[in-house]
Formats: C-alpha cells, structure tokens, sequence
C-alpha cells in the first residue's frame, strides 16, 4: 500500500474483480470507509465488514460478479474503476461541469468541501471538487 489511498483501493478492488475473487481485504482509513460506503449504496459491492487484528482495522467487501448465459461459464466484470486524479496531477470541476458517466449509469465520486459524494448529490448540493474517480 502506497501513500495515495484512492489508488490503493481502486487497484485492490479492480484486481481482485478480475481475478474473480468474492472478498477483498482494504485497509480501514476515513476515506476508505467513505468510499466503500458509497460503493455499497449505489449497489456496486454487496457487503462491508469491519475487522480487527493485531491493533489494525480492515475492511472486508464482497464483491459483486455476473455470468454471462452465452457462452457457458464467461465471465464479465460488473465493476470498472478509473482514478481520474493522481498525485502528480489534480483534475477540479465545478458543479456545472461535473462529467456525467454513461448518462447517468456510472458514477463520479468527488472530493468537495463537505466530504467524499457521488456526482449527482455535489450537482444538487451546487458543490464542485477533486474528480477522484469514476465507477460504471
């Protein structure tokens, strides 16, 4: 684990969707815990546990997976992650200009001044901030 912590959870989310893992292990930081949150409201994950071991805090998430009827047995990642923003380059947006991921179906998680929300409660909030990522 890296010092930037949206990364770090996006790439452990993504890889274990793709290796078709039900369960991921995160470590337990505020702006995980606000992340994972939003995943588990917008129906992405379907469950969150917190675990304790040795004075540190994990969170557990299960994860969501699709089949495909045709052909037998394919499988298709019902989780796609993009971090937008890195260290070396900070990507802002006020509320009008905030992205709409696929008319509506995706998310974009921002960083505004009130704390980590979804795209469409920062546009009804009138609140811009730090494009984080994008979920679809």
């Amino acid at each position: 684990m890296g010092k930037d912590t949206v990364a770090d959870i996006i790439t452990s989310i993504r890889n274990a969707d793709m290796n078709r893992k039900a369960m991921v292990q995160i470590s337990s930081t505020s702006i995980n815990e606000k992340i994972v949150k939003i995943l588990l409201k917008e129906g992405f994950i379907k469950n969150v546990r917190k675990h304790c071991e040795n004075d540190k805090s994990f969170l557990v998430l299960t994860l969501r997976h699709r089949i495909n009827s045709i052909p037998k047995g394919s499988y298709k990642n019902l989780l796609n992650l993009k971090q937008i923003s890195r260290t070396g380059l900070r990507i802002y947006s006020n509320y009008k200009r905030i992205p709409r991921l696929l008319g509506g179906v995706g998310i974009v998680l921002l960083s505004t001044s009130k704390g980590i929300m979804t795209d469409r409660e920062a546009r009804s909030e009138g609140i811009g901030g730090e494009v984080l990522c994008y979920i679809w």
